[in-house]
């Protein structure tokens, strides 16, 4: 926060501090208000019903000034006046990172007793796979979805294919390092009827159909500047996480606009890398229960 900014909190905190102290002061009477002997009322009426011009009961007005009391307090010990950080020098992330280490301590000896196996191996331990299903949920099931069903962008990790491959290696790799997927725009280079050419071929290949004379144009594109990555026959290259184009299964859609829009403006993807979310143990979990899943 600038200096600027921090003033301003400063000074906005302090007046509407000092406003409501004067508004609950300003108000303070104790005694009923008699004219003539006669109970004064606000002047206020609601379906019959007159407000009599009553003072606030003494315990509320204690209660107030005790709030009030207690919200200097509050901004003294903890940051809340710009950047001012508090007299304990208290932040959301150093309590954050004390329960983690204090949770890390307590199971420390349950995680440490699956240390020693392969991911194949836990993936077959019940007790593991419903450790690294919790895991899942926590970390992974916003984008994967808590079916691990994936949506559009993000695979499907229930099945047998794999944009970087899915040995219990591969998987382990993903995430703990991540990964880094991206589909070059070739709108600028090949052109619009090149694109639709070549996004007719990859359709017909994906339906296991011949290249036709209505999109061997598309298959010349394809030979050209696709195969590179996608294999020559759209078989796909783990490798380079370049997705087999041969099958009907698609990360973002397979219709024809989909699949021209892929080739027009190309794809960016992203799979972050949680080796400085989770520790070793939790990781080994976390990969044996994604392993379960399609093997």
């Amino acid at each position: 926060m600038t200096s600027f900014w921090s003033t301003w909190v400063i000074v906005l905190t302090v007046v509407t501090m000092g406003g409501v102290l004067w508004l609950l002061l300003a108000n303070r009477k104790t005694t009923q208000i008699k004219k003539n002997g006669v109970q004064q009322k606000t002047g206020h009426e609601y379906d019959g019903i007159e407000e009599y011009d009553n003072p606030l009961p003494a315990w509320w007005m204690y209660l107030f000034l005790l709030t009030i009391i207690w919200g200097i307090g509050y901004l003294v010990v903890y940051p809340g006046m710009g950047n001012f950080p508090g007299l304990i020098n208290w932040t959301q992330e150093k309590q954050h990172q004390q329960e983690v280490v204090q949770a890390d301590a307590q199971f420390a000896a349950v995680y440490h007793a699956f240390t020693d196996h392969s991911v194949e191996g836990l993936a077959a331990n019940p007790q593991a796979v419903q450790m690294g299903q919790r895991l899942f949920s926590n970390h992974c099931a916003t984008c994967h979805g808590s079916d691990a069903g994936g949506t559009k962008g993000y695979p499907n990790l229930r099945d047998q294919e794999w944009l970087w491959g899915g040995t219990a290696d591969a998987i382990k790799h993903s995430i703990t390092a991540g990964r880094n997927a991206m589909m070059p725009a070739w709108g600028a280079t090949l052109g619009e009827d090149k694109v639709l050419a070549v996004a007719q071929y990859v359709k017909a290949l994906s339906q296991g159909q011949q290249a036709d004379a209505k999109v061997v144009d598309g298959k010349a594109v394809f030979g050209m500047y696709c195969f590179a990555c996608h294999g020559a026959n759209g078989e796909g290259n783990v490798a380079m996480g370049a997705p087999k184009l041969a099958d009907d299964i698609w990360l973002y859609g397979g219709s024809l606009a989909a699949l021209t829009e892929s080739v027009r403006a190309g794809r960016q993807g992203q799979m972050p890398a949680h080796a400085q979310l989770l520790n070793e143990e939790k990781i080994q979990l976390l990969s044996a229960y994604v392993y379960s899943l399609s093997h």
